[in-house]
């Protein structure tokens, strides 16, 4: 069974028609009623950027909860995987690939490391803190990264390849625009 298929039996998604509406067009509409003289086309991408992020996020936290985590969980542990052996980076690079706060990615370790899922080593220095995946951990990454990805492509299946490289290219070209560039010291890089 196709990937339109599945997702057209499980209700979350049917076919698009051509021209059909979405709530981004009504809400442009309703703004062109009652302020013609306004140029509403960014709603038309932010809206849409805006309301794709929303609905994506539901899907993948779905995804998660099956595995018994949240989409931060997972992030932090497939930061720590992609790093590769020994799976271990420390805190402060957590902090800059996570773009979250100190607070926060400790918060976040700390209920990692309750969990089993990662470990904290100590250097020489010490301030520095090695936060590293457990055994456990490693092995609940590996078991959710195959259903992540399909669920990714079910998001993606209602545009072709050629679209996704195209969307994927403009999307990159705004990341850039708004300054978020790859740090070249960052081995894990993006998900």
């Amino acid at each position: 069974m196709n990937v339109n298929r599945r997702l057209a039996a499980r209700g979350t998604v049917g076919p698009v028609a051509r021209h059909e509406q979405d709530a981004v067009d009504r809400i442009a509409g309703q703004w062109n009623a009652v302020r013609p003289d306004v140029d509403i086309s960014p709603v038309g991408i932010v809206g849409r950027v805006s309301r794709l992020s929303r609905l994506v996020d539901r899907r993948l936290a779905a995804n998660f909860a099956r595995f018994g985590i949240e989409s931060w969980m997972y992030d932090v542990l497939a930061t720590l995987r992609r790093s590769g052996e020994p799976y271990e980076l420390t805190a402060g690079d957590l902090v800059r690939q996570s773009m979250v706060t100190t607070g926060a990615i400790t918060n976040r370790i700390d209920r990692l490391e309750a969990r089993g899922l990662v470990e904290r080593a100590r250097t020489d220095d010490r301030r520095k803190v090695i936060v590293r995946l457990t055994p456990t951990g490693r092995d609940l990454v590996d078991q959710v990264v195959g259903d992540h990805l399909a669920t990714e492509r079910e998001i993606l299946a209602g545009l072709s390849p050629r679209q996704q490289r195209e969307l994927a290219h403009l999307l990159r070209l705004t990341l850039l625009h708004l300054g978020d560039r790859a740090d070249p010291a960052d081995p894990a890089g993006a998900d």
